[in-house]
């Protein structure tokens, strides 16, 4: 059974049905709600504590980013994640994120090595996962920011949503933090020589390693599925 969305907090800045699509979102990219499960209505208002009408509206938009679909007599599901969607966010991301720590080597102030310094220090001991993605999220802004290239920077947000959901099962691999840690240790070590080259190397490697580590979690779910079916299969015919 998965764990229970939160209700959300009214904000007089903001319209109700925003604040559900992002409550909504946000659990999605998180992983509270899982791909392939159905979204029902009247569960999730109770569970936000609001009506069924901006929960209808949530859906829809998120249908139109991606995030869910819309099977025909049965409902709204979280959409899943194709190998395909994996492979291109991460083979943009790669290049994207190799440019980002080569401009920050040639421009990053000490105060902003500083900064990520005291990221890298609250990634040491980690309490849970969603710390570490917090920690991890934070890394990477930091270094977006110390580019100084703004269409960079707008072209990464925008990818943000599909950034951190597959963040946070990458993250969920074991052993994937501590290699994380490390690897932002490398990274950081490099841009703060100043060295361009080997940090836009070590920052297109350290992506590529989150993508392989994704890509076995994906084939490790597809062993999982097919041998749930292959002993449902035996279960059945021993009946």
């Amino acid at each position: 059974m998965r764990k229970k969305l939160l209700p959300v907090k009214l904000d007089s800045y903001k319209p109700l049905r925003e604040i559900v699509l992002e409550a909504l979102r946000e659990a999605i990219v998180t992983g509270v709600l899982e791909p392939g499960e159905r979204l029902m209505e009247i569960q999730l208002a109770e569970e936000l504590g609001v009506s069924r009408t901006p929960i209808r509206e949530a859906i829809r938009k998120l249908e139109l980013e991606g995030f869910v679909v819309m099977i025909p007599r049965k409902g709204a599901y979280v959409a899943g994640v194709s190998y395909k969607d994996v492979k291109d966010v991460f083979e943009i991301r790669a290049a994207l994120e190799g440019l980002a720590a080569g401009l920050a080597a040639e421009k990053i102030t000490d105060e902003e090595i500083e900064q990520m310094e005291r990221v890298l220090h609250y990634e040491k001991e980690p309490d849970n996962l969603e710390e570490m993605v917090q920690s991890d999220t934070d890394f990477h802004a930091l270094l977006y920011k110390a580019s100084r290239n703004e269409k960079l920077i707008w072209i990464l947000g925008n990818l943000r949503e599909q950034i951190q959901r597959f963040r946070s099962t990458s993250l969920a691999v074991p052993g994937r933090v501590k290699n994380a840690i490390a690897e932002h240790r490398e990274i950081l070590e490099a841009i703060a020589r100043h060295d361009v080259k080997e940090a836009q190397a070590l920052a297109t490697a350290h992506i590529e390693n989150a993508a392989n580590v994704m890509f076995e979690a994906m084939r490790q779910q597809v062993k999982l599925q097919e041998g749930a079916e292959n002993n449902s299969e035996d279960d059945t015919q021993k009946a």
